[in-house]
């Protein structure tokens, strides 16, 4: 039933109000990418924008196969077990979402500079994370994993604990229960959490800016250019990475569609 017809005042009030939402977050867009279009064919053209759009691009995938790498495990198990101490950990796992992102940078300079136990021994490896690739990943991947683990323990609670007896009962092991039902099962709610990670990460400026200003990321040069030469300067860079975002939001819901009409059947079969 359209919201029109129901003529009740708390139903067009809120149409109104949701209205106001709608313009409130679309204005501000809308006027950024159409206040610069003329510039942006520019600002593609700009080798340091490309590099810089190019770079985030690469390590924000690296980030999100990392925290998959780590945060899928762990969801599993905060969906499946109970352990002493799991109603401490847990909550602490959206600790980084709530901190100022700097702070993260700041806390994350701390444990890996070359000084520090840590660093050092990452150090004497070849491995250093101040202004290096490996840097920008890992200060991505602390602020975007609780995306990832969440929405990967959501799909694993979703899944039916039956069906896990069901194979453990036919002879299968943990490990084979785990990759033949339970994430195939949860594979939706795993990709939702990969593509909120990568998008997370891509527009992350606070932690990486204090960690590994360079190589420069996207946002690093938006701000540089905001601050160096200006408004103007700086309105075609962020007028593109705005359409970059759109795009990733499409991507983003065509996916998970996809997803969608890929999982029915499989679980209608179940």
């Amino acid at each position: 039933m359209s919201w029109l017809r129901t003529r009740s005042p708390f139903i067009i009030a809120s149409a109104a109000l949701g209205a106001g939402m709608v313009i409130f977050l679309m204005l501000p867009i809308a006027a950024s990418i159409f206040g610069s279009a003329s510039g942006i064919p520019g600002a593609l053209e700009d080798a340091g924008t490309r590099n810089a759009i190019i770079t985030s691009l690469y390590c924000a995938f690296l980030a999100t196969l990392f925290t998959m790498v780590l945060g899928v495990p762990l969801a599993y198990i905060f969906a499946r077990y109970s352990f002493a101490g799991k109603g401490f950990i847990e909550p602490l796992i959206d600790l980084p979402i709530l901190i100022p992102h700097n702070a993260a940078g700041i806390a994350l300079l701390m444990v890996l500079t070359p000084n520090s136990v840590i660093g050092s021994f990452f150090d004497k490896m070849g491995i250093r994370f101040v202004d290096s690739v490996m840097g920008i990943v890992v200060a991505m991947a602390f602020v975007s994993a609780p995306f990832m683990i969440r929405s990967a323990q959501d799909a694993f609670l979703s899944v039916n604990p039956a069906m896990e007896h069901v194979a453990r009962s036919l002879g299968a092991s943990e490990l084979q229960v785990f990759r033949h039902v339970s994430f195939p099962l949860a594979a939706r709610g795993v990709l939702t959490g990969c593509l909120l990670t990568w998008a997370r990460s891509i527009s992350e400026f606070g932690a990486v800016v204090i960690l590994a200003y360079y190589p420069i990321t996207a946002p690093i040069d938006l701000y540089d250019t905001f601050v160096t030469e200006g408004l103007s300067r700086a309105l075609p860079i962020n007028g593109l990475l705005i359409l970059i975002a759109v795009a990733i939001l499409i991507i983003f819901s065509r996916l998970l569609a996809r997803q969608s009409r890929f999982l029915k059947p499989v679980e209608g079969r179940a």
